[in-house]
């Protein structure tokens, strides 16, 4: 059986859109060309008030929602540092309202009907045998089980570790409904290697895949920068030639978390997998 075409498989991340309500986010998805999301679960566990009509007001506009985000508290991106110190679940001090939160988030994505929710792990330490390395290493197993008791799975983004780094530790959690949200930007943005080498290295862990472009720094433990897609250091056809070797046939969401034309953007990456495929 042949796989969905890439356009089939498309969908765009909700948070990228920035709505305020599911109104918002209804006319920015259609006005990307799109009907299918990623969709960010903070705001319906945060201000259920405006967001509870969410599941029956996208159902009702024929756009459908293929995974769910959450992000963890005290995430601080004003550099690499602050962020390799505030990120994911790895900090004791926002361990027990990270928890907290998705312990709540667990039930939205059931009443969903979603398979797959995504988010950022943290630091990995380098050393396994380092406590800091034991305690995330726990923690990811817990939020993949709270998930997993209701048929849901759970995708780890790259991002701050190589991905030999994040394949390794991978095998050491032992949890199947563990995957990758596969994010090629990220790996240029936070120059952890070549994003074709890490797809091949994650290959039969990947569950998820967003579309974001990136240009690396040319200053070693400096940002690089976010572009629309198809003008950064990303090369798409081998990139979906790659998705193509490792049998990757699951969804591949658009993101773009910078610029003021981001509906612009997101057609525009759109029409560039259109054109490849």
């Amino acid at each position: 059986m042949n796989a969905p075409s890439l356009s089939a498989r498309l969908a765009v991340c909700s948070w990228s859109l920035q709505p305020a309500s599911p109104q918002e986010l209804i006319a920015a998805v259609r006005a990307t060309g799109l009907n299918r999301v990623q969709l960010d679960l903070d705001p319906l566990r945060e201000s259920p008030d405006v967001w509870a009509s969410t599941q029956a007001l996208l159902e009702e506009a024929g756009i459908e929602v293929v995974s769910g985000m959450f992000r963890t508290v005290g995430e601080d991106y004003t550099t690499m540092e602050t962020i390799r110190v505030t990120g994911g679940v790895a900090p004791d001090a926002t361990w027990e309202p990270n928890k907290a939160n998705i312990a709540a988030t667990v039930p939205i994505a059931k009443q969903l009907g979603m398979r797959l929710v995504t988010f950022h792990a943290g630091f990995l330490p380098h050393d396994e045998t380092d406590p800091a390395f034991v305690t995330l290493a726990q923690r990811l197993r817990d939020i993949a089980d709270m998930f997993a008791a209701h048929g849901i799975g759970v995708g780890l983004e790259t991002g701050q570790e190589t991905a030999p780094a994040l394949r390794d530790l991978l095998k050491i959690l032992d949890r199947p409904t563990l995957s990758v949200n596969f994010d090629p930007a990220n790996m240029v943005l936070y120059d952890k290697g070549d994003p074709i080498d890490a797809l091949r290295t994650l290959g039969p862990w990947i569950g998820q895949v967003h579309i974001k472009d990136g240009i690396r720094t040319k200053v070693p433990g400096e940002w690089g920068e976010e572009v629309v897609v198809g003008s950064g250091d990303v090369d798409w056809t081998a990139f979906f030639a790659a998705l193509h070797e490792v049998g990757f046939t699951g969804d591949l969401c658009v993101e773009r978390e910078a610029g003021t034309t981001r509906v612009a953007d997101i057609a525009a990456a759109r029409e560039l997998v259109e054109a490849i495929q």
